[in-house]
């Protein structure tokens, strides 16, 4: 006899993927239904492909115990966020999943659910991947590929002393999030705030479709990841130039703002997958209707000087002091 209480058998790795990801490759061609060990990309004529990669581990990047489907929402996101700071539209994306065996077909099919309602969000398809077990965290790898045309991509080293500094959405929330989610906040905003932020952690909103609208605007752009005024400050690097940020010009939810003693966190957090951007002033009002065109607020939050380095200024000009820029991995 069957024992009742005893676990079902896994699919196993081949199972697995004839069953969740093999139906998220079907919209793809070039994906040859995840039956070869590589996938055919076509470019077109005048187009180039833009690649980036992104991993997230448990207990890192996500919390041990989040749902499987907003997880894979969350990879999937990170990763068309760095392609829209190029001004890319994507096209598909390679997965790679490092799972202990305590992970089941369960976790694994509502992990392949949120991958499925982003695919049909954001119109891309899976294009292939691997697929490994490991004894340690849940460990995820995801390549996204995009398109741009020839020359209207939107690189990090074309910041120029009297740029303006531009920020999509709000600031803030991301890391505000993570103490939302981490029970931090309870009993400090209401019930609805703290789901909100926490929700802002968890799925975060990746610009896809004003990044290829600023083509030709903005002169240089990356997204908000590891903080504001670090990722300003990489802009800044690679450009050669310094930056401002008037710290009181910095959007901020309403949530966020109802928590008025957390401005280094806002600031240096990170996980906000913003547009984060500069462009001339005479450029000014094309942006904004860019920004309008795609129902996305853009604010204006500081300048591009000459010299090196980032400076917060608060509303009187004053300079503030940071204990840090932003997140490090080491």
């Amino acid at each position: 006899m069957t024992d009742p209480a005893a676990k079902p058998a896994s699919l196993g790795e081949f199972g697995r993927i004839a069953r969740f990801f093999a139906p998220l490759a079907a919209g793809a061609p070039g994906a040859l239904g995840l039956t070869d060990d590589a996938a055919l990309v076509d470019c077109p004529a005048g187009e180039r492909l833009v690649v980036t990669v992104d991993a997230m581990v448990e207990g890192v990047h996500f919390l041990v115990g989040d749902p499987p489907d907003l997880v894979a929402r969350k990879l999937v996101r990170v990763n068309l966020s760095d392609l829209a700071a190029m001004a890319a539209r994507p096209v598909g994306y390679f997965l790679t999943t490092a799972l202990p065996k305590s992970r089941g077909d369960d976790w694994l099919a509502g992990f392949a659910a949120g991958l499925a309602q982003d695919q049909a969000e954001f119109g891309i398809t899976l294009l292939g991947g691997d697929s490994v077990s490991t004894p340690g965290p849940v460990s995820l790898t995801l390549t996204a590929l995009g398109r741009v045309a020839v020359g209207a991509e939107v690189r990090r080293g074309g910041a120029r002393p009297g740029d303006l500094v531009f920020v999509s959405g709000t600031i803030g929330d991301g890391a505000l999030g993570l103490d939302a989610a981490q029970g931090k906040l309870d009993g400090v905003l209401d019930p609805a705030d703290v789901a909100f932020l926490a929700d802002r952690y968890r799925l975060p909103r990746p610009r896809a479709d004003l990044g290829p609208r600023l083509s030709g605007l903005a002169c240089a752009m990356m997204d908000v990841s590891d903080g504001l005024v670090g990722d300003l400050g990489h802009i800044c690097d690679v450009s050669g130039v310094a930056g401002v940020i008037e710290a009181a010009k910095v959007p901020l939810s309403a949530a966020a703002a109802r928590l008025p003693d957390r401005l280094e966190t806002v600031l240096t957090g990170g996980d906000d997958y913003e547009l984060l951007f500069t462009a001339p002033p005479e450029r000014q009002g094309a942006i904004m209707a860019a920004a309008a065109a795609a129902s996305v607020p853009v604010t204006v939050i500081g300048r591009i000087e000459a010299g090196q380095g980032v400076r917060v200024l608060d509303g009187a000009g004053r300079e503030v002091t940071l204990n840090g820029v932003g997140w490090r991995h080491f």
